[in-house]
């Protein structure tokens, strides 16, 4: 089902959800791909916590912009590169992404090729 030739009555399916900008379906939108983050008007804070988490450590990755196309891309790059699990958040004013382990070296790396600048290393 193309949804340019089509008009949606009404659906509870999340899938069949139009993009007002492009008419593509929201999980196809190129609309915020194309406005994409600039890595100039954030800094990523890096942080380790052990609290509450039964002794295991994640790296938590705070100060991120929040919009959640975005942090769903990061946090997968991160995750497949480091191969660990992890998720990320839109709680508070700004965007969080947490990985399994201490992994700030790999995601410095990762970091200094995509130019997001990082502070808390």
């Amino acid at each position: 089902m193309n949804p340019k030739n089509t008009k949606l009555v009404y659906s509870t399916d999340p899938k069949d959800q139009v993009c007002a900008k492009c008419k593509e379906y929201i999980s196809e939108c190129i609309c915020v791909k194309q406005g994409s983050v600039q890595s100039k008007n954030f800094v990523a804070i890096f942080r380790l916590e052990k609290n509450a988490r039964g002794g295991k450590t994640v790296t938590i990755i705070d100060g991120l912009p929040k919009i959640e196309l975005y942090l769903k891309e990061l946090s997968k790059e991160l995750k497949t590169k480091c191969g660990v699990g992890g998720t990320y958040l839109m709680s508070g004013k700004e965007g969080i992404v947490e990985i399994q382990g201490d992994k700030r070296d790999q995601i410095k790396k990762i970091f200094e090729q995509k130019g997001i600048k990082y502070k808390g290393m």
